[in-house]
């Protein structure tokens, strides 16, 4: 996105946008658009500024871009501006004040939450730093921490010793990432590693020369973006799990492989990646993605939009005809909050959509609650849906 689109899309919000930057947008949306616009909303405006455009329905920019949801050619140009979803909302706005969300079936009905008490909060940087003596350390956003060759910011793990200082026996740390949290890892290779809610990894303090890097994601979800063996001597890097095996020579890649899941996916974001779980193996591709299940020795690979699956490495949760149950997964985790399903059947509702991983769980259920006859109450840190 450009430094004048995104000017435009901040006068808009300001309301300070001209007719003439009016027009600019709305060709620029025309354009195929859409998502870049979204994310961009997403993260850089509060739900409140949102709000006070989407309310302010007199602002002459309002009523042109509104105007604009009748317009099928634009539905037709703009994938997430789905025609099947236009009858619900107002405004163009209403598609990002909570991200864009909607339901692949149609269903209108209104329901009102009952809530009591919410006690939910969206997650942040925080995790159990566990040294090679057994102690913990908590890093939690805000707060630094240094020991020897280690330093946290409060967001980031650093580890400075060098690959080349050979030590007669490696030790090991682990890095464990609560539910509601997420941390970044330098190892000391410069190799940088993303921990997703609920995650746990175990790495060297410090590499040996000359050996093969490796790692392992004991659960959880992890995005890898792997220093080059030629930065270190030829040495391969390797992240071992119990059901897998993934060995790289330089490259981007995200692993899920959660606890309560059984399932293992691999999905490739650039350079190339051998998966192997001891019966089979695949050589992946940019935009890949392995699958791993339990019944089957069988790995099977498919086509990805891989940005997509590692948005939430860059604070952003996308879905693609995903089911209710899967999606109330990711929420759990994030939000740290327990979530009990009355009625059974709707969690096979498929949803596409997008959301801020900053945004309020009210607003993210708001909107999922109008396109929907889905009725939820929030008590404390508990979530109840039903029909």
């Amino acid at each position: 996105m450009n430094k004048r689109i995104k000017k435009i899309i901040e006068n808009y919000f300001d309301e300070q946008i001209s007719e003439k930057e009016t027009k600019e947008l709305i060709a620029w949306l025309k354009e195929g658009n859409g998502d870049l616009f979204n994310e961009y909303v997403i993260l850089n405006f509060s739900v409140e500024q949102l709000k006070a455009v989407k309310n302010n329905k007199q602002h002459s920019s309002w009523t042109q871009l509104a105007s604009k949801i009748n317009d099928e050619n634009l539905a037709k140009a703009i994938p997430i501006y789905r025609r099947n979803f236009f009858k619900y909302a107002a405004t163009i706005i209403l598609f990002v004040f909570v991200g864009y969300f909607y339901l692949t079936k149609n269903n209108s009905q209104i329901n009102e939450p009952n809530i009591v008490n919410n006690n939910i909060e969206a997650g942040s940087d925080k995790a159990i730093l566990t040294l090679e003596n057994g102690s913990t350390v908590i890093l939690e956003k805000g707060q630094q921490y240094v020991l020897d060759n280690i330093k946290s910011t409060g967001e980031k793990l650093i580890y400075t010793t060098s690959q080349t200082k050979i030590k007669p026996s490696t030790t090991y740390n682990y890095l464990t990432i609560p539910r509601g949290g997420q941390y970044h890892v330098i190892l000391s290779d410069s190799t940088e590693v993303w921990l997703n809610s609920e995650s746990k990894i175990k790495y060297p303090v410090s590499f040996e020369n000359g050996k093969t890097r490796q790692v392992e994601l004991i659960y959880g979800e992890a995005y890898f973006d792997v220093s080059a063996s030629t930065k270190n001597n030829g040495a391969k890097f390797k992240v071992i799990h119990k059901k897998q095996e993934v060995e790289v020579l330089g490259t981007e890649f995200n692993i899920k492989a959660y606890s309560d899941e059984n399932k293992i996916f691999t999905t490739l974001i650039e350079g190339v990646v051998n998966v192997n779980n001891g019966f089979d193996q695949k050589i992946l591709e940019p935009n890949q993605q392995s699958i791993i299940t339990d019944t089957s020795s069988k790995i099977s690979v498919k086509t990805v939009n891989a940005k997509e699956v590692s948005s939430w490495k860059h604070g952003v949760f996308k879905f693609k005809d995903t089911s209710f149950k899967e999606i109330l997964k990711v929420l759990s985790r994030w939000y740290n909050m327990d979530v009990v399903v009355v009625d059974k059947e709707i969690e096979s509702e498929l949803f596409t959509g997008t959301f801020g991983k900053e945004q309020n769980i009210e607003d993210i259920l708001y909107l999922i609650n109008k396109l929907t006859n889905i009725q939820y109450d929030i008590n404390n840190k508990t979530i109840v849906f039903r029909k």
